[in-house]
């Protein structure tokens, strides 16, 4: 029935896993029978915290029914705080909050370019991001103007300028992009995650950031996946010691619980933006900023990093155990990981999410051929070794 009502009268622009969920608590999900799901997608990394943290819940709870929004019309007694909270966590001066992952990186393109004309002395309409090939930024029209994947832009166009598309993890490639004196900034995705969990090579972020800083362009950290301790730290630049000019925070940053995003830099970058000249309705509102803040006081007191490099570290090893003729490479870090499937007797990663999803597990299949395992960083070693025995007896059943 809620399949049918979905197809009847939604758009149909998502092809779902065939399950209706209706519950979920932790590391798991229960569908409307009642049967049990392990979630290893975690909604794309936003429930980091696990489904319905009581504290966040709470915060929400209490927020909602005190004052829900204001607009940035006025002021309110909650923002202020939010954002005080929130740069002293990450380590930055700024705040623009937002709503969406992809309206961060609006943000970012926005403040990167103004940036640009006002500070770096690039002529108006000239200045020119560096992104990468296979990246996955949103689904706006100017995200997707800097995709390279044909879903993403076919019958979109025309596209938004500006954009120097180079491949991932090649060093030689941005080098030479940034010898463009209009180059203002270069975005990335610490691991290309929609891309299928593609981690670079160790000392890349650390050196294309060197490489920024030597052209005067900033480093725009995309960790709207990566971010909010699903890799083992707290952000992926962490791993290699990068702070990046303009960070994009989202999805977990709620733990799940409501749209939010940021976008954090210094008073030189975030203060180009005056007023009237960016903004929206629901950006941080009291709501928002409630959650928030309950959402990385839970990170931080329950050490969920410190628990999904450890968690992640069993599970690959695990997984690499089974020596699956269907998988070809187990990659990631921390709790953001996948296996590239290879086809057996014609059955292909979707068939395996399907099994998986008869025996008790739920994942999902990105570019056909790779499922990406992702689960809530609550989640135990039992726990993940009683998920990876799913795994494996799905596999099993192929061979």
């Amino acid at each position: 029935m809620a399949m049918d009502l979905e197809d009847r009268y939604g758009a149909h622009n998502y092809h779902p896993l065939p399950v209706v969920l209706a519950k979920g608590q932790g590391v798991f999900m229960w569908d409307v029978e009642g049967k049990k799901y392990f979630d290893f997608l975690s909604a794309y990394s936003a429930v980091n915290q696990g489904h319905c943290h009581p504290k966040i819940i709470q915060a929400m709870i209490d927020q909602a029914s005190t004052l829900e929004l204001t607009s940035r019309a006025f002021y309110n007694n909650v923002l202020g705080v939010y954002e005080k909270f929130v740069t002293e966590y990450f380590g930055y001066q700024r705040v623009l909050p937002m709503n969406t992952g992809a309206e961060g990186d609006e943000t970012a393109l926005k403040l990167t370019r103004k940036w640009a004309y006002k500070v770096k002395g690039i002529k108006e309409n000239q200045a020119k991001i560096i992104c990468c090939e296979n990246n996955f930024h949103g689904r706006t029209i100017s995200v997707v103007s800097m995709s390279t994947d044909p879903q993403a832009r076919n019958d979109f166009g025309p596209f938004t300028p500006g954009f120097i598309i180079i491949p991932y993890n090649d060093l030689k490639a941005l080098e030479k992009a940034l010898e463009d004196p209009n180059v203002a900034g270069f975005l990335v995705e610490p691991i290309q995650g929609e891309a299928g969990v593609f981690v670079s090579d160790e000392g890349y972020l650390k050196k294309a950031y060197d490489m920024c800083k030597g052209k005067n362009v900033l480093f725009i950290a995309d960790e709207v996946q990566t971010g909010i301790a699903r890799t083992g730290k707290l952000l992926a630049c962490d791993w290699e010691g990068v702070r990046p000019d303009i960070l994009i925070l989202g999805k977990a940053l709620s733990g799940g619980l409501y749209p939010i995003s940021a976008v954090l830099a210094d008073d030189a970058i975030m203060l180009v933006i005056k007023p009237g000249e960016h903004g929206s309705t629901f950006g941080g509102n009291p709501i928002a900023s409630r959650v928030a803040i309950a959402a990385l006081e839970v990170i931080r007191d329950e050490k969920l990093a410190e628990n999904a490099y450890n968690m992640g570290v069993i599970f690959r090893r695990e997984l690499e155990k089974m020596k699956s003729p269907m998988v070809e490479l187990v990659r990631g870090k921390g709790l953001l990981n996948a296996a590239v499937i290879k086809p057996v007797n014609g059955k292909t990663a979707w068939d395996v999410c399907l099994k998986m999803r008869d025996n008790g597990l739920l994942a999902k299949p990105t570019h056909n051929h790779i499922i990406r395992f992702a689960p809530p960083l609550v989640i135990n070693e039992a726990q993940v070794k009683e998920a990876v025995e799913i795994i494996h007896i799905s596999l099993k059943s192929f061979e």
